[in-house]
Parts: C-alpha cells; sequence; structure tokens
C-alpha cells in the first residue's frame, strides 16, 4: 500500500517525534512532516473512507482493512478544534488528496504542542513501512511511504 505525503513538511522519522507514543510505533509504523509557517491544508494520503474525524487528527480505512492514522500536530486536541477548520466529514468517501483539515502551524504557542504531522498505519507490526523521503522536504502529494 502507497501512502502520500498529507501535508508540505520535512519529512522525519517516527522515533524523532517528540511523543513516546509516537515515536515507540505504539499506534503503528509511519513518519513525522513537520510543516511550515503559513495556511496548511492537510489532505487525505490514500484513498478511502473517513472512520473518524476530529479537528486535530482523522483515521482513513484504506482497502477496506488499514486504518492510517493522521494527528496533525502533537497535544494539538487540547485546543478542542480551535486553529483548525474541519474540510470534510466522518464517513465520507474520499480520494488522496481530498482536503480534510486547514489550519496555521504557526498559531501554536504553547510550548507543549509541536506542529509535527503523524502519519501512521495502524495497527500494523513495528518498522513495516519504506520511506526514501526521510530528510526530505515533499510537497503535498509527494510518495510518503509503503508497506
Amino acid at each position: 500500500m502507497q501512502v502520500y505525503a498529507p501535508c508540505d513538511g520535512r519529512v522525519i522519522a517516527l522515533a524523532d517525534v517528540d511523543d513516546p507514543t509516537f515515536s515507540g510505533q505504539l499506534v503503528g509504523p509511519g513518519v513525522g512532516i513537520v510543516p511550515p509557517d503559513g495556511m496548511q491544508t492537510v489532505v487525505a494520503p490514500a484513498d478511502g473512507k473517513l472512520l473518524k474525524v476530529d479537528p486535530h487528527a482523522f483515521i482513513l480505512l484504506v482497502d477496506g482493512a488499514v486504518g492510517v492514522l493522521v494527528h496533525v500536530g502533537i497535544n494539538t486536541v487540547r485546543l478542542e478544534g480551535r486553529l483548525f477548520e474541519v474540510l470534510a466529514e466522518q464517513g465520507q468517501d474520499v480520494t488522496e488528496g481530498t482536503p480534510i483539515v486547514s489550519w496555521d502551524p504557526a498559531t501554536l504557542t504553547d510550548p507543549a504542542m509541536d506542529r509535527t504531522v503523524i502519519v501512521v498505519l495502524m495497527d500494523q507490526a513495528p518498522d513495516t513501512i519504506t520511506s526514501d523521503v526521510i530528510g526530505a522536504d515533499v510537497s503535498t502529494g509527494a510518495a510518503l511511504f509503503s508497506n
């Protein structure tokens, strides 16, 4: 399965994400993307069905079997939806590139929060993805990783 970048930014290894739940691959394997300042539209990283849509995160069911979690920032759940605009609905079928959430990472001023957008394959074994773009800047829609 191929997963595409849901936003622009610098790709980092999941081990470098400043959240032990994600960096320890407890949710699943994946990567982080550090987006630049300015309005960002976070899009579906693959074709699928939106199982869950919150302002700070969404889960996309791909191929009817694999959940892809896109978590927009670290500790951003504390914002209770402020600073985010939800652009899609739970239960909606989407194609790769469909806008899901928009936000401006520069608006995160709380030092306990981080702008990193995390993309993981849920409930998959650790270290089961391949990415050729760790450390690189990517644009929305670029190939991010596969398993």
